[in-house]
Protein backbone atom coordinates (compact mmCIF):
# COMPACT_ATOMS: atom_id res chain seq x y z
CA UNK A 1 0.00 0.00 0.00
CA UNK A 2 1.38 3.23 -1.05
CA UNK A 3 1.66 5.63 2.30
CA UNK A 4 0.77 9.68 2.22
CA UNK A 5 3.09 10.89 4.66
CA UNK A 6 1.97 13.84 6.94
CA UNK A 7 -1.71 12.19 6.53
CA UNK A 8 -3.55 10.96 9.76
CA UNK A 9 -6.98 9.49 10.03
CA UNK A 10 -9.59 9.29 12.91
CA UNK A 11 -12.26 5.77 12.68
CA UNK A 12 -14.19 4.61 15.21
CA UNK A 13 -18.08 4.06 15.55
CA UNK A 14 -20.95 6.51 15.68
CA UNK A 15 -20.65 8.13 18.97
CA UNK A 16 -16.87 7.37 19.24
CA UNK A 17 -16.18 11.16 19.28
CA UNK A 18 -13.83 11.19 15.82
CA UNK A 19 -15.33 14.65 15.48
CA UNK A 20 -15.34 16.28 18.91
CA UNK A 21 -11.36 15.49 19.01
CA UNK A 22 -10.65 17.13 15.44
CA UNK A 23 -12.74 20.47 16.90
CA UNK A 24 -10.25 19.77 20.13
CA UNK A 25 -7.12 19.47 17.91
CA UNK A 26 -8.02 22.70 15.89
CA UNK A 27 -8.44 24.12 18.72
CA UNK A 28 -5.03 23.26 19.96
CA UNK A 29 -3.47 24.24 17.13
CA UNK A 30 -4.89 27.84 17.25
CA UNK A 31 -3.87 28.16 20.39
CA UNK A 32 -0.40 27.11 20.08
CA UNK A 33 2.68 29.48 21.35
CA UNK A 34 5.05 27.46 19.55
CA UNK A 35 5.66 26.30 15.99
CA UNK A 36 3.53 23.80 14.72
CA UNK A 37 2.60 22.12 11.07
CA UNK A 38 0.32 24.32 9.18
CA UNK A 39 -3.07 22.19 9.98
CA UNK A 40 -5.54 20.60 7.53
CA UNK A 41 -8.76 19.59 9.16
CA UNK A 42 -11.38 17.83 7.11
CA UNK A 43 -13.59 14.82 7.09
CA UNK A 44 -15.64 12.15 4.87
CA UNK A 45 -18.48 12.29 3.48
CA UNK A 46 -16.68 15.40 2.79
CA UNK A 47 -18.46 19.15 2.03
CA UNK A 48 -18.17 18.80 -1.86
CA UNK A 49 -21.14 17.83 -3.61
CA UNK A 50 -21.21 14.07 -3.66
CA UNK A 51 -20.69 14.33 -0.13
CA UNK A 52 -23.84 16.56 0.09
CA UNK A 53 -25.65 13.59 -1.45
CA UNK A 54 -24.09 10.90 0.77
CA UNK A 55 -25.29 12.78 4.08
CA UNK A 56 -29.01 13.39 2.24
CA UNK A 57 -28.81 9.50 2.03
CA UNK A 58 -27.57 8.78 5.72
CA UNK A 59 -29.74 10.98 6.82
CA UNK A 60 -33.01 8.73 5.02
CA UNK A 61 -33.54 11.91 3.28
CA UNK A 62 -32.36 10.23 -0.15
CA UNK A 63 -33.54 6.68 -1.08
CA UNK A 64 -30.66 5.14 -2.32
CA UNK A 65 -29.43 1.23 -2.91
CA UNK A 66 -26.81 0.31 -0.46
CA UNK A 67 -24.28 -0.24 -3.28
CA UNK A 68 -25.10 3.34 -4.90
CA UNK A 69 -24.01 4.55 -1.13
CA UNK A 70 -20.63 2.40 -1.41
CA UNK A 71 -19.82 3.80 -4.77
CA UNK A 72 -20.70 6.96 -3.92
CA UNK A 73 -18.10 7.18 -0.87
CA UNK A 74 -15.70 6.06 -3.38
CA UNK A 75 -16.26 8.99 -6.09
CA UNK A 76 -16.25 12.03 -2.71
CA UNK A 77 -13.02 10.02 -1.50
CA UNK A 78 -10.92 10.45 -5.20
CA UNK A 79 -11.96 13.97 -5.02
CA UNK A 80 -11.48 14.53 -1.31
CA UNK A 81 -8.06 12.77 -2.25
CA UNK A 82 -7.07 14.39 -5.59
CA UNK A 83 -8.92 17.44 -5.99
CA UNK A 84 -8.05 20.77 -6.06
CA UNK A 85 -6.60 21.42 -2.42
CA UNK A 86 -7.25 18.03 -1.12
CA UNK A 87 -5.25 15.69 0.59
CA UNK A 88 -2.72 14.53 -1.96
CA UNK A 89 -1.92 18.14 -2.58
CA UNK A 90 -1.91 19.83 0.69
CA UNK A 91 0.06 17.47 2.80
CA UNK A 92 2.75 17.28 -0.39
CA UNK A 93 2.68 20.97 0.52
CA UNK A 94 4.10 20.12 4.14
CA UNK A 95 0.85 20.45 5.82
CA UNK A 96 -0.60 18.41 8.52
CA UNK A 97 -3.75 16.72 7.06
CA UNK A 98 -6.09 14.75 9.59
CA UNK A 99 -9.57 13.61 8.14
CA UNK A 100 -12.00 12.55 10.29
CA UNK A 101 -12.79 8.77 8.62
CA UNK A 102 -11.28 7.49 4.87
CA UNK A 103 -11.32 4.29 3.52
CA UNK A 104 -11.46 1.61 6.71
CA UNK A 105 -15.00 3.72 7.38
CA UNK A 106 -16.14 2.07 3.88
CA UNK A 107 -14.61 -1.39 4.13
CA UNK A 108 -16.52 -1.49 7.76
CA UNK A 109 -19.80 0.34 7.02
CA UNK A 110 -20.30 -0.64 3.45
CA UNK A 111 -18.82 -4.06 3.89
CA UNK A 112 -21.87 -4.94 6.51
CA UNK A 113 -23.98 -3.25 4.16
CA UNK A 114 -23.74 -4.59 0.97
CA UNK A 115 -21.00 -7.05 1.50
CA UNK A 116 -17.20 -7.08 1.51
CA UNK A 117 -16.69 -7.40 -2.26
CA UNK A 118 -17.99 -4.15 -3.73
CA UNK A 119 -16.15 -1.65 -0.93
CA UNK A 120 -12.91 -3.89 -1.20
CA UNK A 121 -12.87 -3.13 -5.10
CA UNK A 122 -13.88 0.52 -4.86
CA UNK A 123 -11.14 1.45 -2.56
CA UNK A 124 -8.53 -1.11 -2.54
CA UNK A 125 -6.44 1.66 -5.04
CA UNK A 126 -6.60 4.37 -2.30
CA UNK A 127 -3.45 4.95 -0.81
CA UNK A 128 -2.90 4.66 3.05
CA UNK A 129 -2.69 7.56 5.70
CA UNK A 130 0.51 7.68 7.89
CA UNK A 131 -1.02 7.17 10.95
CA UNK A 132 -4.75 5.63 11.58
CA UNK A 133 -5.91 6.75 15.44
CA UNK A 134 -9.06 4.08 16.01
CA UNK A 135 -11.09 5.38 18.66
CA UNK A 136 -12.68 2.16 20.32
CA UNK A 137 -15.70 2.06 22.42
CA UNK A 138 -18.81 0.01 24.18
CA UNK A 139 -21.21 0.35 21.46
CA UNK A 140 -23.70 1.03 24.50
CA UNK A 141 -21.90 3.93 25.68
CA UNK A 142 -22.07 5.72 22.51
CA UNK A 143 -25.67 4.78 21.90
CA UNK A 144 -25.93 6.75 25.21
CA UNK A 145 -24.04 9.80 23.64
CA UNK A 146 -25.92 9.93 20.64
CA UNK A 147 -29.17 10.05 22.30
CA UNK A 148 -28.84 13.90 22.79
CA UNK A 149 -28.36 14.15 19.09
CA UNK A 150 -31.59 15.80 17.07
CA UNK A 151 -31.31 13.31 14.96
CA UNK A 152 -30.11 9.69 13.57
CA UNK A 153 -28.53 8.13 10.78
CA UNK A 154 -29.41 4.95 9.22
CA UNK A 155 -26.02 3.40 10.91
CA UNK A 156 -26.68 4.60 13.98
CA UNK A 157 -28.28 1.29 15.90
CA UNK A 158 -27.10 -0.68 18.79
CA UNK A 159 -27.44 -3.95 16.47
CA UNK A 160 -25.46 -2.13 13.47
CA UNK A 161 -22.81 -0.30 15.65
CA UNK A 162 -22.35 -3.74 17.45
CA UNK A 163 -20.79 -5.10 14.13
CA UNK A 164 -18.82 -2.39 13.46
CA UNK A 165 -17.02 -2.44 16.03
CA UNK A 166 -16.38 -5.95 15.53
CA UNK A 167 -15.45 -5.29 11.96
CA UNK A 168 -13.11 -2.51 12.88
CA UNK A 169 -10.77 -4.57 14.69
CA UNK A 170 -10.81 -7.82 12.42
CA UNK A 171 -9.86 -4.90 9.50
CA UNK A 172 -7.13 -2.93 11.84
CA UNK A 173 -4.26 -5.53 11.79
CA UNK A 174 -4.76 -5.42 7.68
CA UNK A 175 -3.78 -1.79 7.66
CA UNK A 176 -0.65 -2.47 10.29
CA UNK A 177 0.18 -5.17 7.60
CA UNK A 178 0.51 -2.99 5.16
CA UNK A 179 2.18 -0.52 6.57
CA UNK A 180 -0.03 1.87 8.18
CA UNK A 181 0.58 3.39 11.93
CA UNK A 182 -1.94 2.06 13.69
CA UNK A 183 -2.76 3.81 17.54
CA UNK A 184 -5.61 2.17 19.60
CA UNK A 185 -7.06 5.21 22.14
CA UNK A 186 -9.88 4.41 24.95
CA UNK A 187 -12.59 6.77 23.85
CA UNK A 188 -14.20 6.04 27.08
CA UNK A 189 -12.39 8.69 28.74
CA UNK A 190 -13.55 11.90 29.20
CA UNK A 191 -12.40 13.86 25.74
CA UNK A 192 -9.60 15.52 27.51
CA UNK A 193 -7.81 12.68 28.18
CA UNK A 194 -8.49 11.07 24.91
CA UNK A 195 -7.26 14.68 23.52
CA UNK A 196 -3.94 13.95 25.29
CA UNK A 197 -3.76 10.64 24.06
CA UNK A 198 -4.37 11.43 20.34
CA UNK A 199 -1.60 14.26 20.98
CA UNK A 200 0.97 11.87 21.87
CA UNK A 201 -0.04 9.42 19.01
CA UNK A 202 0.60 12.86 16.60
CA UNK A 203 3.37 14.00 18.01
CA UNK A 204 5.54 11.19 17.13
CA UNK A 205 4.86 11.58 13.47
CA UNK A 206 8.19 12.72 11.05
CA UNK A 207 6.06 16.00 10.51
CA UNK A 208 6.82 17.52 14.25
CA UNK A 209 10.20 16.33 14.03
CA UNK A 210 13.52 19.13 13.35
Amino acid sequence: MFIIHNFAVFEGGDGSGTTTQLGLLRRRFDASKTALPALHATFEPSDGPVGALIRSALKGELPLKKETIARLFAADRNEHLYGRGGVLERSGQGELVISDRYTLSSLVYQGIDCGEELPRSLNEAFPGPELLIFFDLDPEIAQKRLEGRPGRDIYEYLEFQVKVRERYKALLPEYEKAGVWVELVDASQKPEEVEQEVWRALQKMPIFKP
